[in-house]
């Protein structure tokens, strides 16, 4: 035990044993106390790495981690080490974590990372579709008419989208979606990742809700959405076009490099401004 306690932060394997790191292994065998969403899990999971924890597990799930939270925080505060471990990926993602993190922080107790998989970026790679820009949401609202609102407000956004979802959910979530983005909206269903039955379905929004209705896919599901295709902008008129051009000849540009920009950010052809201001 040292005289200031340390949290650590581990990335479980979403599947597969042999995802876990070596640091994931050395802390599961040295932390004073392992705080598990499911002790089981955890158990078999050291049993399948062949490594001992001689420290204590605790429970720590989303129906106990508020009242469960300061217990921690002063074992924390006493000095010892807390190994944090979900079911699979990153804790405090879409996952029991934040209430610990936070509390420790605001205690003033180190908190650090054995990163390791995650759901979203390894779902986000295997989609195919556009990963420089992305936005995660988790969950998305459980009932119908809230779901629907909050895709209504999505349905803009540009950056390729990354949601969980429940089995049982999914024919209803998709159909929701396409409803909203469209049914041609590119998008990818990564089913079981990394497991013995992982899948990873790349179609339409509106193939993809008629294949899940159909199908009932089962196991922890990942959603990846292509963005929404950007709004051009509105083709100004040809004086203001001229007054565009102007202005950036009278910054420095070139009148060339000058009819490119503007051409560029109203989503014309150059020789379409070059004409305008010509004329």
């Amino acid at each position: 035990m040292s005289e200031v306690g340390r949290l650590v932060l581990l990335g479980a394997p979403l599947g597969n044993p042999a995802d876990a790191s070596a640091r994931f292994r050395e802390m599961l065998a040295t932390a004073d106390v392992i705080a598990a969403e499911d002790t089981r899990r955890l158990s078999r999971l050291a049993r399948d790495l062949d490594v001992t924890v001689p420290g204590r597990i605790v429970s720590y799930f989303e129906g106990n981690e508020e009242r469960r939270t300061p217990e921690l925080v002063e074992v924390l505060a006493a000095g010892y080490t807390i190994a944090l471990v979900t079911d699979g990926g990153m804790p405090s993602v879409s996952d029991p974590g934040y209430r610990l993190v936070r509390a420790a922080i605001d205690a003033g107790i180190p908190v650090t990372a054995a990163p390791g998989p995650s759901a979203v970026t390894t779902a986000l790679a295997l989609s195919g579709l556009p990963c420089d820009r992305f936005c995660f949401e988790g969950f998305l609202p459980r009932t119908p008419a809230a779901r629907r609102s909050r895709l209504r407000a999505l349905a803009a956004e540009e950056r390729t989208l990354v949601l969980f979802e429940a089995p049982h959910r999914i024919a209803g979530a998709l159909a929701d979606l396409a409803a909203a983005f469209g049914p041609d909206r590119p998008a990818a269903l990564c089913r079981e990742l990394t497991k013995t039955y992982e899948e990873v379905v790349r179609r339409p929004l509106g193939e993809l809700a008629e294949w899940a209705a159909a199908g009932d896919p089962r196991g922890e599901i990942t959603l990846v959405v292509a963005g929404a295709p950007p709004v051009a902008a509105a083709r100004p008129d040809d004086e203001t076009l001229r007054a565009e051009v102007a202005e950036r000849e009278a910054a420095g540009l070139s009148r060339r490099d000058a009819i490119t920009e503007v051409a560029a950010a109203y989503g014309l052809r150059r020789r379409e401004v070059y004409a305008v201001v010509h004329s």
